[in-house]
């Protein structure tokens, strides 16, 4: 199996060749490689020193240095370079306490995560495959290299890696490496929210995130989304449904682009069912309220987890208004649009869309039309520039006050007034006509 390497990556093994050391590509872009994509970033291990590597090029960032990485630059790119090494004790299930340097490729082959990430790759020797990754990937396994119960206890991440690597790559988790997962899952408390974070995004962005049932079966979100498990046993008695609320949120993200904004807000955007559920005498289950409730923990879970403000702010108003169905009427939709504004509009309809998907049959077509009817509608109003927000009307409050208000609450209230006055009926947005509406409001 021959790999091309890029230019620079192969310039660097060359160097340290020709210096008497052994270098390799290896990991991650190996594993891409093989499997016909290409890899996102390019890694080095080699049998030289971190100084003996510094020695041999003129542009390095020490980037790891104290466990044996130097970052070469070379035309403006960065290419990690990594000591051959073995990891000693690990104390926060995380980060080994010290590393030791050694010569020989197989030890530190052997302390890598999964046999697909096992893997090493030069010109002169090809492919290092010393554990079975390529079997592997052939078989569409993702498989702990040695013990997965030692591999786990090292480094507890590795534990949601798995099940991320197995969504992004379509492969199944091999059994002993399952059942070690579901000993090990409460080890993640030990993991900051930031890396949970990390590949939890990857885990929703995958082609696969219905692994996020693998997570669920094998422990993980009992660690890290305890509410998913909640929502996961929540009935939903009701024919709209055919799925637990937590099949159906994982369902819906399937229907939907690997965007991270809303795969996030389709795996959320019901979490607060089990919270409001009720149950009617005719024994149907109902959710009233379930949007703001979910939105709101929505955004506690993401806090929780260190997302950035943007993504927990839009996240959190595409909950919102998840379930808000405008009528396909013109003062319906324009209403709708002053309240989710026009560049989150077609970001709330891709989330209805994929909600209903992932719904029972029931009156699916009705609900497939009122969305295609309110989209052709909005894109009407955009297409006529009706006015549906405050910064677009004809007047504005200094046009109010120099008609003779005085600032102050009364002058929001008044235009808020105006702005209702032109949502029901847009050829009112003139500034003759909303100047004189002014007035009569002033006057009543």
């Amino acid at each position: 199996m021959q790999i091309i390497l890029p230019k620079n990556v192969n310039k660097i093994i060359h160097v340290l060749e020709e210096h008497g050391f052994q270098a390799y590509a290896v990991g991650g872009c190996i594993r891409d490689s093989l499997l016909g994509r290409t890899p996102h970033d390019w890694d080095i291990t080699t049998s030289a020193l971190p100084e003996q590597v510094k020695d041999l090029f003129k542009k390095t960032v020490d980037t790891g240095i104290q466990h044996g990485t130097v970052t070469i630059l070379l035309d403006g790119e960065g290419y990690e370079v990594t000591t051959y090494r073995l990891d000693g004790e690990y104390e926060d299930s995380r980060h080994p306490k010290e590393v030791t340097f050694t010569s020989l490729l197989s030890e530190d082959l052997k302390r890598r995560d999964f046999t697909v990430n096992a893997m090493a790759y030069n010109e002169k020797d090809g492919l290092v495959d010393l554990f079975g990754g390529q079997k592997d990937m052939e078989e569409k396994v993702i498989r702990c290299v040695g013990d997965p119960l030692e591999r786990f206890t090292e480094d507890a991440l590795r534990i949601l890696r798995a099940v991320r690597f197995a969504a992004q790559l379509g492969f199944s988790i091999e059994e002993r490496t399952r059942e070690a997962i579901g000993i090990l899952a409460g080890n993640l408390e030990h993991i900051s929210a930031e890396r949970i974070q990390a590949e939890l995004v990857k885990l929703a962005v995958s082609p696969h995130p219905e692994e996020f049932y693998t997570a669920c079966e094998t422990g993980i979100t009992r660690v890290i989304l305890p509410e998913f498990d909640e929502a996961m046993e929540t009935p939903q008695n009701n024919p709209h449904h055919c799925y637990t609320v937590g099949r159906h949120m994982i369902e819906s993200m399937r229907q939907i682009e690997p965007d991270k904004v809303l795969r996030l807000t389709m795996l959320f955007h019901d979490i607060g069912k089990p919270v409001v559920r009720s149950t009617g005498e005719d024994g149907v289950d109902h959710f009233f309220g379930h949007a703001d409730v979910s939105a709101q923990m929505a955004c506690d879970i993401l806090k929780r987890l260190k997302f950035d403000n943007e993504t927990l702010n839009t996240v959190e108003k595409l909950i919102t208004y998840h379930d808000f169905r405008p009528h396909p009427n013109e003062r319906s939709v324009r209403r709708f649009l002053n309240k989710v504004g026009k560049d989150l509009f077609p970001l709330v309809m891709k989330v209805q869309r994929a909600d209903v998907a992932a719904q029972s049959d029931y009156q699916r077509s009705e609900k497939e039309e009122r969305i295609r009817e309110v989209e052709a509608l909005a894109e009407k109003i955009f297409a006529e520039k009706q006015c549906f927000c405050l910064k677009d009307m004809a007047v504005t409050g200094r046009d109010l006050i120099a008609d003779g208000m005085k600032p102050g609450k009364d002058l929001g209230v008044v235009l808020s007034e105006l702005l209702g006055e032109v949502l029901r009926d847009p050829s009112h947005n003139t500034k003759e006509y909303l100047l004189e509406y002014s007035r009569t409001l002033r006057r009543s």
